[in-house]
This record gives structure tokens, sequence and C-alpha cells, in this order.
């Protein structure tokens, strides 16, 4: 049996893992999560939550080791279109394109064995 069988289950966790973590990380500032992994405009959005009247659409990237600059600059510009676009398509459809909303991005990195990862939080990461 291969490794590579185990791979995508693996991500999955990983992903959902960091996610999770960066929601607690998020409530602990006071904001309120609305929502995740949602589909929107045909494409995922990680987070959706409320920083005071602001909504805040927050990517979620992380990568095992030290450095969560490497996950951040994963958030590349085609990244950026597909979560504008999702965005977008979520504001369209319940009206709220006057709302002020921001493109926050949560970096993760998991050094090996550690219980927490380092963090970094990218405010209006993108427009």
């Amino acid at each position: 049996m291969t490794p590579y069988r185990h791979w995508p289950m693996w991500r999955r966790w990983f992903g959902q893992h960091s996610e999770r973590f960066a929601a607690r990380y998020l409530k602990k500032l006071g904001w309120r999560i609305l929502g995740a992994n949602l589909v929107a405009g045909g494409h995922e959005l990680d987070l959706l939550a409320i920083d005071g009247k602001v909504i805040v659409f927050v990517e979620v990237r992380s990568v095992s080791g030290d450095d969560p600059t490497v996950a951040a600059q994963s958030v590349d510009l085609v990244k950026q279109r597909k979560l504008s676009d999702g965005a977008l398509g979520f504001l369209s459809r319940r009206r709220l394109l006057n709302h002020p909303y921001r493109f926050d991005v949560i970096a993760l990195a998991w050094p090996a064995g550690a219980k927490q990862p380092h963090l970094l939080h990218q405010r209006s990461a993108f427009d």
C-alpha cells in the first residue's frame, strides 16, 4: 500500500485542524464566526467572520515547519482572484455589497511535535 493513498485524508485533516485553530484564535479576539468552508461563486471560503461591523473573509493556510510566511505566500494572485469572486458572490446573493468587508489571511506553521503552531495574521491582506 502506497503512502499516497493516505495523503488526501491526512491533508484534509490537517486543513480542518488548522481552520479550527484559526477560528478559536479569532473568537479569542472577540470576533464572531459566521461560517466555515462556505461555497460561494464556485469557490470555497475557509472562514467567514465579523470583526466589529466588518465582514471578514479569512483564508487559512498551513504548513508543517517553523515559518508561517511560507504558508502566507501561497495566497497568490490566482488564489486572491478566486477568493474575491467567491466573496462577491456571497455578498451579492445576500445583498451586502454596500457593507464593509475585507480579506484576511491566517498562516500557520506547525513545528514537528508542537501542540501550538506559529501564527501569522495578515489583516487586509489584499483588496
